[in-house]
């Protein structure tokens, strides 16, 4: 398991992109992110799914310095995702994007699991 500086003995496990894949846009836009925070080596990207938004459902993402106990770690397209075990069920087999775009514009999730989406995009319902 890889090393991250600081963290003793999480008990995680580690999953693979049929869990969630990073596209070239979020890999690049999360590398930066990481860099300007000295965490590239080291740091991942929580994706959480929490009650909230119009649909039921809304993602959270915060940069972390490596995962939590339980957690899963994916490595797609030279980043690292952590995701708790209760999010993994609605993120299974999405796809992390990121756009430029003024409006419509940030980290998107393409999620297989989505049987609803709100019209702005922010929540979803499984």
């Amino acid at each position: 398991m890889p090393d991250f500086p600081g963290v003793t003995e999480v008990n995680y496990r580690v999953g693979n992109e049929t869990l969630i894949k990073v596209l070239d846009g979020a890999s690049t836009k999360l590398r930066s992110l990481l860099k300007k925070q000295g965490r590239l080596d080291h740091g991942a990207l929580r994706v959480a799914v929490i009650g909230g938004g119009c649909s039921g459902l809304q993602y959270k993402m915060d940069l972390v310095d490596g995962p939590a106990n339980r957690d899963i770690l994916v490595e797609s397209n030279e980043v690292r995702i952590v995701i708790d075990p209760k999010s993994a069920l609605f993120v299974t087999g999405s796809v992390l994007d990121y756009s430029d775009d003024l409006q419509q514009g940030g980290f998107k999730v393409t999620n297989p699991n989505a049987v609803v989406t709100c019209s702005c995009g922010e929540s979803f319902a499984a």
